[in-house]
């Protein structure tokens, strides 16, 4: 049973072609954390092209809704924090849809500070939406698309978890762990028709840094408008990708902290 937003229709077909969902070679794009930010600009990408048709998924009920209206979407509100969220939410699309080509896990929080003062509330939450809510969605949607020998998954994740970043242990953390299970159900899925796309943006101009309690300071790197990271994640499906960098040269800094991290740690206490 789908739970549809009030007063918002599922199919929104104003202003657009209400009938592009039959069209033969419509795909089916799944994009949760989708009601703002990085999440919101990655369905107004997908909506500019015609051969696809989006369920957008958020737990904030009117931001989604404009999303929804926007792009003509079907919006699918869920709390992925939930053990079950992910499950409900693959089924509620699989109902509305009857398919799911590209999932993208988009959903994500925060936080900032001392990790001997990190409340253990808010622990629970980081690693549960950045990390667990993104692995059981995963294993909710797999399925349908193994049966289909056909699909795409991209996973947002972080520099943060590349190279790890003061005052934000546990985002880190859980970001890196996406990564590597990113990697590794790459190559478990490779000979199954399933792609995996991890995405890592930088610093992004979005609520997130205002929801996780401290605002961000620096003068660099500048924050990127989050249709930078959409973009890449366009091209990223579109060419088959494995691991993006948004903006590239994140790739850098990601690379000396793997092969010389005492070097990185210098460079990164002097230069913060």
């Amino acid at each position: 049973m789908i739970r549809p937003l009030p007063d918002v229709h599922l199919h929104r077909g104003a202003g657009r072609d209400s009938g592009r969902a039959t069209r033969a070679g419509a795909r089916f794009a799944l994009v949760t954390g989708a009601s703002s930010g990085i999440g919101a600009a990655i369905a107004d990408r997908f909506a500019a092209e015609d051969d696809w048709r989006l369920l957008v998924s958020g737990r904030h009920r009117e931001r989604l809704a404009r999303v929804a209206g926007r792009t003509s979407a079907i919006a699918l509100p869920a709390d992925l924090a939930t053990p079950e969220g992910g499950h409900d939410l693959v089924r509620d699309a699989l109902d509305a849809s009857g398919r799911i080509d590209l999932l993208v896990a988009g959903a994500g929080v925060g936080w900032a500070g001392s990790f001997a003062t990190m409340p253990p509330a808010a622990i629970d939450r980081v690693v549960g939406v950045d990390l667990l809510a993104a692995v059981r969605l995963v294993r909710a949607a797999l399925p349908h698309m193994l049966d289909r020998r056909h699909g795409h998954i991209v996973l947002i994740g972080s520099v943060a978890g590349s190279v790890g970043v003061r005052g934000e242990a546990v985002y880190s953390a859980a970001k890196a762990a996406l990564g590597i299970f990113a990697d590794s159900l790459r190559h478990e899925l490779r000979r199954a028709g399933v792609r995996v796309t991890h995405v890592v943006p930088g610093v992004v101009d979005t609520p997130f840094f205002a929801r996780r309690g401290t605002p961000y300071t620096r003068a660099r790197p500048r924050p990127l408008p989050p249709e930078r990271v959409a973009d890449a994640v366009w091209d990223a499906v579109i060419r088959g990708r494995e691991v993006v960098y948004v903006p590239a040269w994140l790739r850098l800094p990601a690379l000396v902290h793997g092969v010389a991290p005492g070097l990185y740690h210098r460079l990164a206490s002097r230069f913060g």
